[in-house]
């Protein structure tokens, strides 16, 4: 069982305790709504923050509904320096059409519990197969361009991008199998 313990470095004033009901809240560069769901804090361990997202999960972004076809679990970096923090990952259970996609984003930050990050359009996915490619780069180049991501945000950002590619490809933690306990869990929620 993974440890568990209060996420409070991120909140500093709120803590969560295991089971509490979260919101993920992606934007876009500028203030522009993207993706939007509820999940349960699950707890922390030395990957970082881990949420539960339960199958049939309803994800909106604006114009678009999409309902989780998996149970999911989320990760939020660890504390650590910025660049090393420029991500959000989702691990699938099985018979989903990934195992594994992470955003690249701003470092995520809590608001009390709320978990917002802009998304900045790179994604490493892991295919049910175990394929691992990086995703939405014409749609990066194209942004980085019309909404003015700033220099150091688009070096940040595919540093980002390098690092976490390389992790998924060679199985490095979190991508070695860290999130199945966690995942486990996930039915407990659903079902609790």
């Amino acid at each position: 069982m993974p440890h568990i313990v209060a996420a409070d470095w991120y909140t500093g004033h709120v803590s969560l305790s295991p089971g509490t009901a979260v919101r993920v809240v992606m934007s876009k560069w500028v203030d522009r709504p993207h993706w939007e769901f509820e999940a349960t804090f699950l707890g922390t361990d030395e990957h970082g923050d881990w949420l539960g997202i339960p199958q049939s999960t309803v994800m909106t972004r604006p114009g678009v509904t999409y309902v989780a076809p998996t149970a999911q679990v989320g990760l939020a970096p660890p504390p650590g320096p910025a660049s090393a923090r420029g991500w959000l990952a989702t691990f699938h259970d099985t018979g989903g059409p990934v195992r594994v996609y992470v955003d690249i984003t701003t470092p995520p930050r809590w608001d009390g519990a709320v978990l917002r990050a802009v998304d900045l359009d790179l994604d490493v996915v892991c295919g049910p197969t175990g394929r691992v490619w990086v995703d939405d780069e014409d749609e990066f180049a194209d942004h980085r361009v019309r909404f003015g991501y700033p220099d150091e945000v688009v070096e940040a950002a595919l540093a980002s991008c390098r690092q976490v590619e390389a992790a998924v490809s060679g199985g490095r933690t979190p991508y070695d199998g860290a999130a199945a306990a966690w995942l486990a869990r996930v039915g407990e929620i659903a079902g609790g």
